[in-house]
């Protein structure tokens, strides 16, 4: 027998831009009080409005009998209008909200997670009529009141509600719209780093640097696509962001543009979810940042056994006197994206000490003095 699957009012969007948002489904008893506030701000604006409409009628009813008639007539037009027009204008201009569902914290948007058009509003709301049914006689229970159907008891539209994934009303399956809690939680796709100097430049990242949500969707666009890139057009894709980046981090100015979004990248999605910190390894000893230039690396093993292929093989050591004055000037750069590019010579872990001197040098004259 299938295991009994827990009780979810959550529901998963997936936008065009492969960006997933949860949205919280809001049930009958959240929506029936923005209903209930609905309908008082509905026949507030009536009673408002059409008190007006008497007075200024009553006042040229004095000069005329036909401002009376007309007075009428304008007040049936505006109870229509608001009844069935006022969560139209709501939901449509004001981004899936009327009054009461802005009270409720709710909102109605499409299913597929765009903002609702005006119409889907416009349909939803007129089938509204439907899903209240069916309604109620008042003489049901006072016999001397004349058989007006007023009560509407909303019974089909709550059974709908229960019998749909989404929760929705007839309107709303008509519509192609949902009602959800204006409280959603996103979440971008996550992709795999494998470029080992990807962690060693994120560790860089100031820690206070916060990204934006509008920073974190371009960046899971960004590295979603630059797949399908060819490393020249990354580096110009990528320069509009990583230039302002590279002089607020102060890094060196051939900082490769693409692996710093794609650092950013790691350090915003993946260096948190991480139980353990990333094995930097020799990259350990490299420093993107301008003020360290011109000091030494202070790498222990060749390079090559934490960088990708495409950074070429390493060469012969080099003495030790070079390693202490020269740092790799491409190891962050855009050369070492490129598989053409050769990386310098990689500098000796150790290096030989000096001879000691076999006798004392002969003395002079002037040595005892």
């Amino acid at each position: 027998m299938a295991a009994v699957q827990p009780l979810d009012t959550t529901i998963a969007v997936v936008t065009p831009e492969n960006i997933a948002f949860e949205y919280q489904l809001a049930g009958p008893f959240r929506r029936l009080p923005a209903y209930l506030i609905d309908l008082a701000v509905r026949w507030g604006v009536i009673l408002g409005v059409g008190l007006a409409i008497l007075i200024i009628g009553g006042m040229l009813s004095a000069l005329s009998t036909f401002y009376g008639p007309l007075t009428f007539a304008f007040i049936v037009i505006l109870i229509f209008v608001i009844n069935w027009f006022y969560g139209t204008i709501g939901e449509a201009y004001f981004n899936g909200r009327t009054v009461g569902k802005w009270f409720c914290g709710i909102r109605v948007i499409e299913v597929d997670g765009r903002p609702v058009s005006p119409r889907s509003a416009l349909l939803r709301n007129l089938l509204r009529v439907a899903d209240l049914a069916p309604v109620a006689a008042i003489n049901t229970w006072d016999p001397d009141v004349p058989p007006i159907y007023f009560i509407p008891t909303g019974i089909i539209g709550l059974v709908t509600m229960m019998m749909t994934e989404r929760m929705q009303r007839l309107g709303d399956l008509a519509a192609g719209t949902m009602v959800v809690v204006d409280e959603r939680k996103w979440q971008l796709p996550i992709a795999k780093v494998d470029d080992a100097r990807v962690p060693a430049l994120a560790s860089y990242v100031p820690g206070d640097y916060l990204v934006t949500r509008k920073m974190a969707r371009t960046l899971a666009t960004y590295v979603e696509r630059r797949h399908f890139l060819t490393p020249p057009r990354r580096r110009e894709v990528a320069r509009n962001l990583s230039d302002p980046l590279i002089e607020r981090f102060e890094f060196r100015q051939d900082i490769d543009p693409d692996l710093l979004l794609y650092a950013l990248y790691y350090k915003t999605f993946l260096a948190d979810s991480m139980t353990e910190p990333a094995d930097l390894g020799p990259l350990a000893g490299y420093s993107p940042l301008a003020k360290d230039a011109d000091k030494p690396s202070g790498l222990a093993e060749p390079l090559q056994s934490a960088i990708p292929d495409e950074l070429g093989k390493p060469a012969q050591r080099q003495p030790l006197q070079r390693r202490q004055t020269t740092q790799r000037p491409d190891v962050w750069s855009n050369a070492s994206s490129s598989v053409a590019a050769k990386p310098s010579p990689l500098p000796p872990a150790t290096a030989p000490a000096p001879a000691a001197p076999t006798s004392e040098p002969p003395r002079t004259a002037g040595d005892g003095q």
